[in-house]
């Protein structure tokens, strides 16, 4: 049998590739509509809305699945988004090292314009997107990465870098810390799990390793 094409064997190879690029696609916990809530789905949104002054967006859209996790998640984060003991500049830093250790773009998406918006340097972000150790942070940014990476890659924090953040933030701050690195996590796995789409203007961060 003679050999197809090259264009009809890119046809023949698209066709087939097709189906699991589509699935790939669609999320896996698509938005429910708000006219198809339930009566306690109702009531969280209602809740989240006297709250956020916004209706449910991001991954509260996959937790409204289980409506009591996204209101504890919620909760949550009415704190330790706006109100943190170590502020929200350097928490601002601490969610982009967690988005880019989970590869999580719609994380990032959100999280990047609000971190240079609150004075994190350009250069800082681009280095956390390239995976690098930024250059040129302060004294409490470094302080901030540190502990954050540590947590992330090693699972635990050594005595000095413990130490460096709880004379600096206090046993308060490094509780909080602690807080915004988990309840970011538990975001991006919430995201990454649901498969939730980035919007249309996002860049997905790179995939590590190469």
């Amino acid at each position: 049998m003679p050999a197809l094409p090259l264009s009809a064997r890119l046809a023949l190879a698209l066709a087939l590739a097709a189906p699991a690029l589509s699935l790939q696609a669609q999320p896996r916990l698509p938005t429910i509509p708000p006219d198809a809530y339930t009566p306690q789905q109702k009531q969280a949104a209602a809740d989240f809305l006297a709250t956020r002054k916004v209706p449910v967006f991001g991954p509260f859209e996959p937790l409204m699945y289980s409506p009591d996790v996204m209101t504890l998640a919620r909760s949550m984060g009415d704190y330790l988004r706006y109100k943190p003991s170590i502020g929200t500049t350097l928490s601002e830093l601490a969610i982009l090292v967690t988005a880019r250790e989970w590869t999580q773009d719609y994380e990032w998406y959100v999280h990047a314009p609000i971190a240079l918006k609150n004075g994190i340097k350009p250069t800082i972000v681009d280095a956390i997107a390239d995976g690098r150790r930024p250059t040129g942070m302060s004294e409490d940014e470094e302080i901030v990465y540190d502990f954050c990476i540590e947590l992330h890659r090693n699972k635990r924090l050594s005595d000095a870098t413990y130490a460096r953040a709880e004379k600096r933030f206090g046993r308060p701050g490094v509780v909080d810390l602690n807080a915004i690195n988990g309840y970011y996590t538990l975001l991006a796995m919430q995201l990454n799990m649901a498969q939730y789409a980035l919007p249309p203007d996002g860049k997905k961060l790179e995939r590590f390793p190469k």
